[in-house]
């Protein structure tokens, strides 16, 4: 049984031509997944019970279930759902710890695993309400292969791609489950790796963006990568006016390959040989966060390799965010004088920077902490 939810407006219409029924149904039943937020076919009424049968015989259109919703007193909520498919995770981490030593400057990781297995699997999506907007981030895989060393995400590793209408089922529940049904900010930046899924995050946002969809403006849906060259190449001839963020968080090879083992792939150089070509191309601003970690990437010596290596971009920004603590990466935050003597540098060198408040931490608000911790149940 297919997601309808997978269709566009132009493939539905066909199929219900291959049906023998208007065409405009099509744009009637749009709306009432899109916009009134139905949840079964049934509650279509101004569609022939004919139509609502063979749509309930040949399409589904909700596969999430929601395992565990939890709110912070900031008004951050954090979504655990539960796929259809409950792919069997075969090994994961029991520990994981990140432990960094400076020893003669050099840095060291050491890593421990314990084997063991989940039958279930689980994606998270996140709500960040403001006054004047409310942002929805979303996953796009069930895990993540890259091993960033500040992030829970990859701890049970990698499972698979999401598909796009799942996606879109996450975009759909947050806004239904926002004050007000409302949602006007949209960031591929939960569990995963969106570059890694290319082609079903593009028609996702294409979907989400289109006025029979959700109708967000493009330059109100973020990607954030950890750095996939062929990926932001790809992102350039789209001609999507939607915002790219890069998971920088280095200024030097040698430790961005320590926190980011997809450094060793897409090193430095490279990425930003990349990143000025698509601000040519797109003449988009790109965001580089950069996450603090206390002992790692926090120092004014950090802060200066960073603005060397952006200072000749034009269209860009730091947005800093001090790391979440993470007990089972043993990651924690510099404290606050580190933070702002690193930021502040940055502004000196003429580095357009922003300061992340922090949100949700009562929570566990860093991606992959609320599916590890329910997975280890």
């Amino acid at each position: 049984m297919q997601d309808i939810k997978g269709l566009t407006q132009e493939e539905l219409k066909n199929i219900l031509n291959s049906w023998k029924q208007e065409g405009f149904r099509a744009q009637q039943i749009f709306a009432w997944i899109y916009k009134k937020g139905a949840k079964e076919f049934n509650q279509m009424s101004n569609l022939p019970l004919d139509l609502r049968r063979l749509l309930k015989e040949f399409f589904h259109l909700f596969s999430l279930k929601l395992i565990k919703r939890i709110k912070s007193i900031d008004g951050t909520e954090k979504f655990l759902f539960e796929l259809q498919d409950k792919n069997f995770i075969l090994s994961r981490p029991k520990t994981l710890p990140f432990k960094a030593r400076m020893d003669n400057g050099r840095s060291s990781i050491s890593l421990q695993e314990t084997a063991g297995f989940s039958p279930r699997s689980f994606i998270e999506a996140v709500t960040i309400p403001t006054e004047k907007r409310v942002t929805g981030c979303i996953s796009t895989q069930v895990g993540c292969k890259f091993s960033c060393k500040f992030c829970a995400s990859g701890l049970l590793g990698f499972k698979r791609n999401l598909t796009y209408a799942e996606m879109i089922e996450e975009a759909l529940y947050l806004k239904d489950n926002s004050k007000n049904k409302k949602l006007t900010h949209l960031v591929f930046m939960g569990i995963g790796e969106p570059l890694d899924n290319y082609d079903n995050v593009i028609k996702a946002i294409r979907i989400i963006n289109s006025p029979y969809g959700l109708n967000i403006g493009a330059r109100r849906i973020t990607i954030s990568t950890c750095g996939i060259i062929p990926g932001i190449k790809r992102l350039s001839e789209e001609g999507l006016q939607i915002e790219l963020s890069i998971s920088l968080h280095a200024g030097d090879d040698k430790t961005r390959s320590l926190i980011m083992p997809v450094n060793k792939k897409y090193p430095l150089q490279d990425l930003i040989a990349a990143c000025r070509e698509y601000m040519e191309k797109t003449d988009r601003q790109i965001t580089f966060e950069y996450v603090l970690i206390k002992g790692i990437n926090s120092d004014l010596q950090n802060a200066l390799n960073l603005s060397k290596i952006l200072r000749n971009l034009k269209l860009c920004k730091v947005n800093l965010i001090p790391a979440n603590s993470i007990k089972e990466l043993r990651v924690e935050p510099p404290n606050k004088l580190e933070i702002l003597l690193f930021r502040d540098y940055l502004l000196r060198s003429g580095i357009n920077v922003t300061l992340r408040k922090p949100r949700g931490e009562d929570i566990e608000a860093a991606c992959g902490q609320l599916r590890l911790r329910y997975v280890k149940k």
